[in-house]
């Protein structure tokens, strides 16, 4: 199981999160692509930051909304999706290219994320523009219960799914994520840290009802916002090592 962390999300005078000390200890880097952080010097400098740490790059591309930081659904079309996907997926894959990298995987950020998971329309909005891109990326999206669904739907157009899970938030009966505003949404370290266990060692996870969920899972989502954010991602590699 992979460790993946949305990084790039600098931009100006604004700096967002430690990602000299998260890069080392991940295997795939989302890299925010201008829409809700991020700009051309900052998607520079952690390209080659992923370059020095043999770390997959991926687009993590979202609704134009810099303000929001990209946490507000947009009612956009799904030709207005498809043609912001290709804006900011061929952004960094041009900056990559220069670095002599090339990215391997897009991963939508924050609300265009959670409507792919719960919107049709979206999600197939979202297909399609990989399946128009003239190189092969894979998607990666979330681990539910029904994953089966939009692993068929993705690979009949040819496009993989990387399937992930999340080390800090608990789950709900469907295999999808506790909201926020749900009392114990977000786990401590110590029930982080036994999730992850879980995962790993049983391919599982106990929902907040107590049921054990079987879950496929290709990549776990860690979040290096802060000091004890990258020494939580420590312990879970040293964990999963």
């Amino acid at each position: 199981m992979k460790l993946n962390c949305d990084l790039g999300e600098s931009f100006g005078a604004w700096t967002m999160g430690l990602d000299n000390e998260v890069m080392p200890q991940i295997d795939q880097a989302n890299i925010a692509c201008g829409f809700h952080a991020g700009d051309p010097i900052e998607m520079q400098k952690t390209l080659a930051l992923a370059k020095a740490f043999k770390v997959s790059v991926g687009a993590h591309p979202s609704y134009p909304d810099l303000v929001g930081f990209g946490r507000r659904s947009l009612a956009c079309s799904s030709k207005e999706i498809i043609a912001l996907i290709h804006y900011q997926v061929a952004a960094l894959d041009g900056m990559a290219s220069v670095q002599g990298l090339s990215i391997d995987y897009v991963k939508p950020h924050g609300a265009l994320y959670n409507d792919m998971m719960r919107d049709h329309e979206v999600f197939k909005a979202i297909l399609a523009a990989l399946a128009q891109y003239p190189k092969k990326l894979a998607l990666m999206l979330q681990a539910t219960a029904d994953i089966d669904d939009y692993i068929s739907q993705a690979n009949k157009l040819g496009i993989d799914i990387y399937s992930e899970a999340f080390a800090d938030r608990r789950y709900d009966d469907e295999g999808r994520l506790l909201a926020r505003s749900q009392l114990g949404a977000v786990l401590n370290k110590e029930d982080m840290l036994k999730q992850v266990k879980q995962l790993s060692e049983q391919g599982t996870v106990t929902t907040v009802s107590g049921k054990v969920l079987k879950l496929s899972v290709d990549s776990l989502c860690v979040h290096g916002d802060n000091i004890a954010g990258v020494q939580s991602i420590c312990d879970i590699r040293e964990l999963l090592n």
